[in-house]
C-alpha cells in the first residue's frame, strides 16, 4: 500500500515516468478529488499498441515506483490477456489499455466531471 511518507504527487510523477519509459500513448490524468463518489484521488489512463507493450508499461511502472519510492501496487489485475490492466496504488489507479479497448470502455466519458490533464508524448 502507499506509504504516508510518499506524497501522491511523487507517486503520480513516477507512474507517468514509468509509462513514458516504454512509450505508452495518450496519457491522461483524471483528478477525481472533487468527486464525492470517487474511490481514489487520481486515475492515470494510457494505452499500448499490443499485449506485449501493455505488459511492458505495467512492468515499467512497477519497477520504477518500486526503485524510486519503495512502493508497490496493492493489487494488479488483467495481465493475463493484457487488454486492460488495472494497477491499484490506493490513492492512484492506473489503467493501461490496448487502444480499441480504451475507446470501447471510454473511462474518461464515464468520469466526465473529473478534471482531465493530457500529457504530451515526447516521442
Amino acid at each position: 500500500m502507499t506509504k504516508n511518507t510518499v506524497s501522491t504527487d511523487v507517486l503520480l510523477a513516477n507512474i507517468i515516468k514509468g509509462i513514458e519509459e516504454v512509450k505508452g500513448n495518450d496519457i491522461e490524468i483524471l483528478d477525481l478529488r472533487a468527486i464525492d463518489s470517487a474511490v481514489c484521488d487520481y486515475f492515470v489512463i494510457c494505452n499500448g499498441n499490443s499485449n506485449t507493450q501493455v505488459n511492458a508499461i505495467v512492468g515499467s511502472v512497477q519497477k520504477l515506483v518500486s526503485k524510486e519510492i519503495k512502493d508497490k501496487p496493492w493489487h494488479i489485475e488483467g495481465t493475463d490477456n493484457a487488454e486492460w490492466v488495472l494497477m491499484d496504488y490506493v490513492s492512484i489507479v492506473v489503467h493501461v489499455f490496448q487502444k480499441e479497448i480504451r475507446e470501447y470502455y471510454n473511462i474518461e466519458g464515464l468520469w466526465g466531471d473529473a478534471k482531465i490533464t493530457s500529457i504530451a508524448n515526447n516521442y
